[in-house]
């Protein structure tokens, strides 16, 4: 096992125990500790289709096609949580933080880890305000062609996320939710693929709906620009810079008591803004659908099983055949 698998896996081990030991000492915080099975088809791509969703990352750093197809494994995928709430002067507090990661069977280069903290500041009942801080440090993303010795030599590529964000969220009457999202970030490459560092924003709406007792629906579109150090560096002819369109659709119903069915559909459109001659990216766009179905059940009040199967299908226009990925997963969450 190399250096950095064994850095993340310590990271998850130490949020796994943190939240699984709630002491007197935090007797005031709550903990949710979440263990995921996953078998993947593209070990490549698996972590870019896990993170689309409306409330993760969606707008996935450039991932060439030649970076996919490289086998299947089983993924582990630990999470653990801890949040705690306090009254002030403005209303409830409620502070949060989480680590998560997966964790490959034999595909150990992949492994990684996040952080996330944030803070959410409800004034009423009805009107809250969440920041949010996102950490991914070295995503290893595949043996890529580099641009800088000009020798077009197979290094691997990695990226760092650095993600800061905000969310007004407003009931506007009884089960109808209005959320108003904006974002900040930089995706940060290792010194190889340095001309991809990209500095973007985000705004965009989401709007639950309880439409029914027991059914609601979900939707969110997100706009995105992100301008990359290639637009300014023609003599790699490699500019990821992109104008990228984002939206989801889901679906959470009640079967019967303690079991539920989410079903979600995603799309995003990456249009790749490169002016640079050479550039395959040059007038080029690229297009993400991608569906997901996850079946629940509350086996207690604190403990919920559930299983889950995502397919996505991504082109890019210039290439010849659509890169595709399957992932199964089967895993418990414990609240504490």
């Amino acid at each position: 096992m190399n250096r950095k698998s064994v850095r993340y896996l310590y990271i998850l081990r130490f949020f796994i125990l943190l939240g699984g030991s709630v002491s007197t000492a935090w007797a005031d915080w709550s903990a949710i500790t979440e263990g995921t099975g996953f078998y993947t088809d593209d070990v490549g791509i698996f972590s870019a289709t896990r993170r689309l969703s409306r409330d993760g990352d969606p707008t996935q750093p450039a991932l060439d096609s030649k970076l996919t197809g490289q086998g299947s494994d089983f993924v582990f995928g630990p999470t653990a949580e801890l949040a705690n709430s306090f009254d002030n002067r403005l209303g409830t507090t409620t502070l949060d933080i989480q680590g998560s990661g997966f964790v490959y069977a034999t595909h150990e280069r992949y492994n990684h880890g996040a952080l996330r903290v944030q803070a959410k500041q409800a004034f009423t009942p009805e009107t809250s305000l969440l920041f949010r801080y996102y950490y991914s440090p070295d995503l290893y993303l595949g043996e890529n062609e580099e641009r800088q010795t000009g020798q077009f030599l197979l290094v691997g590529e990695e990226v760092t996320s650095h993600i800061g964000s905000v969310r007004l969220n407003q009931e506007i009457t009884e089960g109808l939710e209005v959320k108003l999202l904006a974002r900040y970030g930089a995706r940060l490459y290792n010194q190889a693929y340095s001309e991809r560092n990209t500095d973007f924003w985000t705004i965009g709406p989401h709007l639950e709906w309880k439409i029914l007792p027991k059914v609601k629906l979900g939707l969110a579109y997100h706009y995105e620009r992100g301008l990359a150090d290639g637009r300014n560096q023609p003599q790699y002819e490699d500019d990821v810079s992109y104008i990228n369109h984002y939206g989801s659709v889901d679906l959470d119903v009640e079967l019967r008591e303690r079991l539920s069915l989410m079903l979600a559909f995603h799309y995003e459109r990456n249009n790749w803004t490169s002016s640079l001659e050479g550039d395959e990216r040059n007038g080029a766009y690229e297009n993400v659908y991608q569906g997901e179905a996850l079946l629940a059940y509350q086996v207690t009040d604190s403990v919920k099983s559930y299983i889950g199967v995502q397919h996505s299908r991504r082109r890019e226009n210039f290439e010849e055949e659509a890169v595709v990925n399957t992932n199964v997963g089967l895993g418990v969450m414990a609240k504490f």
